[in-house]
C-alpha cells in the first residue's frame, strides 16, 4: 500500500524552540522512529511543511550582500528537510532499503489573488514593536500568531506538481 504522509513545519520545529539544526534532527529523528515501521510494510511518500525553516533563511538573507528570491530559499530548505527525513529513516532501516529526496516544483497561477494577501506564516514570532520595525525596514508583511507576530508570505492554490512523473517512477522502481 502507498501511503502519504504530510509533516507540518511547526512539527519538525517546535513552538518556542530555537530554530537550531540540532533541535531539527532531534523533531525529525522522533518522526522517523515512528514511521519507520510503516515504510517497512508499505511505500511512504512524505512531504513536508518548512515556514519556520524557510522564514529563518529569509531572515538570513535579509542581511545579505546578494539576496536570493523567496523560491530559491525555499529549495534550499526543502533540500535540507529532506536530507535530515532522508538520514533519519535509513538510520532506523535496514541496510539497502531505498530512500530518496525529490524536490519539488508546484504551478500557481500567477493571478491567484494569494499574492495580493499573504496568509502563510514563515520564520521566527515577534512582538508588535520589532514587527512593525521589521515591516517599516524590510517591506514585509506580518500577522498575528497569537499573541505575538509572524512574517506571512502569498500561499497561492497548488495547481499541478511538476514533478509528478518523476514521483511515479521512483514509487514503480520501490
Amino acid at each position: 500500500m502507498r501511503i502519504l504522509i504530510a509533516l507540518g513545519g511547526n512539527a519538525l520545529l517546535q513552538r518556542g524552540q530555537s530554530l537550531s539544526a540540532d533541535n531539527q534532527r532531534q523533531n525529525v529523528a522522533i518522526a522517523a522512529e515512528a514511521l519507520a515501521p510503516l515504510a517497512l510494510k508499505h511505500q511512504l511518500v512524505i512531504t513536508h511543511g518548512n515556514g519556520p525553516q524557510v522564514g529563518l533563511l529569509a531572515l538570513q538573507n535579509a542581511s545579505a550582500e546578494h539576496r536570493y528570491p523567496l523560491d530559491m530559499l525555499d529549495a534550499e530548505t526543502e533540500g535540507m528537510i529532506g536530507y535530515l527525513i532522508e538520514q533519519e529513516l535509513q538510520n532506523r532501516l535496514p541496510s539497502g532499503q531505498p530512500v530518496a529526496t525529490l524536490l519539488t516544483q508546484i504551478e500557481v497561477d500567477p493571478k491567484d489573488p494569494a499574492f495580493h494577501h499573504p496568509t502563510k506564516p514563515i520564520g521566527p514570532v515577534y512582538n508588535r514593536t520589532d514587527a512593525d520595525q521589521i515591516a517599516r525596514d524590510r517591506g514585509w508583511r506580518f500577522a498575528p500568531d497569537g499573541s505575538r507576530y509572524r512574517r506571512v508570505v502569498a500561499s497561492p492554490r497548488p495547481q499541478r506538481i511538476l514533478e509528478l512523473a518523476v514521483i511515479d517512477l521512483l514509487m514503480r522502481q520501490g
